[in-house]
């Protein structure tokens, strides 16, 4: 046996990344690693180039791509036509991928429509429950029954206002891990938007509670990329802790992604503003992937020094990535992975944060992150 060669079981340990032998053997079946070589023995043999492989194999499959398409981009010559063939396969992928998204949104919304009632509901919903199961869909009239039910369950929507805090409770995973002021600022964000599968792509600094609390109770300045952010603020509460709105893009006119991108880019006045922000200011980006990407470098460059980073930039490329850049920061921030975002989230994270600290001003459920953090 070639000592520099490992057996299955170290392949599996030398990539990592949750891989077991199963899933070395299936990538063989699927042509996605080739053939290993036998020792007398007749045990798998792999070498340092197979480690290489399974490691991009891995990579490729936890950012979502499928494992045909995996092979695809392994093989791919860095020739045109191939590479065009390449992206028009992904393309498709992208598409088949985004109707399965359509089609469990459409039973997310049926499963809402019955899971988020609240108990002034509970008795008809037990109703619509009970008819579902003897529901004959096979003819018009039983169509025309399932319409009936939902018109029924909807009828109930004039005879009270809607319970959020109820419905929510029955439609969110679980977050008991997580310190009540977590909680609150993930239910905020998801009833902001309307979609409860939001929770997953939130994320933050493990002292981004305890950041956001000490900078506000010392009446920091708040600075926000554009005005419609700053509009969507609960000035009241701000005002009440001492703390000064200031924006970045300081036009009135700019009020989506697309122009506050464009201005931000054209207009060096806005770049040097942001250079001038307040040591243990709070930063909120809802609009423009540029500002996020200019204030993660001013951070690294040691050019600011931020208390908590707000970054929930819209876009479908830039975004993603300054997102990535904020969390690699050492700073403490709170963003929403991927291309999802926008100014109303952003405020509704400050405006949560400012409520829970105005409410609970002695309220410590959050430092247990940070003891764990400090203990691991």
């Amino acid at each position: 046996m070639n000592a520099s060669c490992l057996t299955i079981k170290e392949l599996t340990d030398a990539v990592g990344g949750g891989l077991t032998p199963r899933m070395v053997r299936h990538y063989h079946q699927l042509g996605l690693l080739p053939q290993a070589v036998r020792s007398p023995s007749n045990y798998r043999l792999y070498t340092k180039k197979d480690v290489l492989r399974l490691q991009r194999i891995v990579a490729l499959k936890q950012q979502g791509f499928q494992l045909n398409h995996i092979r695809n981009i392994l093989e791919v010559e860095p020739e045109a036509d191939t590479t065009v063939n390449l992206m028009g396969q992904l393309q498709q992928q992208y598409r088949a991928v985004m109707q399965q998204i359509s089609q469990l949104r459409q039973t997310a919304s049926a499963l809402e429509g019955l899971l988020g009632r609240d108990r002034h509901c509970q008795i008809i919903q037990a109703e619509v429950l009970a008819q579902l199961k003897l529901l004959d869909v096979e003819t018009q009239a039983g169509l025309g029954g399932l319409e009936n039910l939902w018109s029924g369950l909807d009828a109930e929507i004039h005879t009270h206002s809607e319970a959020f805090t109820e419905s929510l409770q029955r439609l969110l995973p679980d977050l008991s891990h997580r310190s009540e002021i977590e909680q609150h600022l993930i239910s905020q964000l998801v009833l902001a938007c309307g979609d409860v599968s939001l929770v997953s792509f939130v994320k933050l600094s493990r002292d981004a509670i305890a950041a956001s609390r000490g900078a506000l109770s010392a009446s920091c300045q708040i600075v926000v990329d554009t005005q419609t952010v700053s509009a969507a603020l609960d000035q009241t509460r701000l005002s009440h802790l001492g703390c000064q709105i200031e924006t970045l893009i300081d036009n009135p006119h700019i009020t989506t992604a697309t122009e506050a991108e464009l201005a931000f880019w054209q207009h060096r006045e806005w770049r040097s503003k942001l250079l001038q922000v307040n040591q243990g200011c709070v930063l909120v980006v809802g609009y423009a992937p540029s500002v996020l990407v200019e204030v993660c470098e001013a951070i690294a460059n040691q050019k600011i020094q931020p208390a908590l980073v707000i970054g929930m930039p819209i876009g479908f490329s830039h975004a993603p990535a300054a997102k990535r850049q904020l969390m690699q920061q050492g700073i403490p921030f709170i963003t929403v992975e991927g291309t999802l975002g926008g100014g109303a989230l952003a405020a509704t994270a400050l405006n949560a944060l400012v409520e829970s600290l105005i409410d609970k001003p002695d309220c410590h459920c959050y430092l247990k992150n940070i003891v764990d953090s400090a203990e691991c």
